[in-house]
């Protein structure tokens, strides 16, 4: 999981086109997750050498190739995990920024998360 917002995060700092990732369960939700909300261009997954791989595009705009993603914030830790009901999910960026759940539902976002009326972990945060 944090090997994700890891390479996603190196990519983005030094503007690179695209990044590989393990492709797994987790790793597929949040790519999903961020293509819909528009922060990434696109994801192709392929197998390589056995093992699942996913290619992630990133997109940038204007001449300065500044990134959609100006940020990425792991909040939970494997040691202290941060659990909110749906009525203290925050709101980043006053909703201009996504934060990603983990619920009973699967990976949701947090618009999704006060539509169902559902709350869960918190395990990452982007904007």
């Amino acid at each position: 999981m944090s090997t994700t917002v890891t390479a996603i995060r190196n990519a983005n700092t030094k503007k690179k086109a695209m990044t590989r990732i393990p492709a797994t369960g987790m790793t597929r939700s949040i790519a999903r997750i961020s293509l819909e909300e528009g922060f990434l261009g696109s994801i192709v997954e392929h197998k390589e050498n056995g093992k699942n791989f996913s290619d992630v595009r990133l997109k940038y705009f204007g001449k300065r190739k500044e990134p959609y993603i100006t940020a990425i914030k792991c909040i939970s830790k494997p040691g202290l995990r941060i659990y909110h009901d749906r009525r203290r999910i925050p709101k980043i960026l006053g909703g201009m920024g996504t934060t990603i759940l983990s619920t009973s539902c699967g990976l949701i976002t947090d618009r999704e998360a006060r539509r169902r009326k559902t709350g869960g972990e918190i395990p990452r945060h982007i904007w």
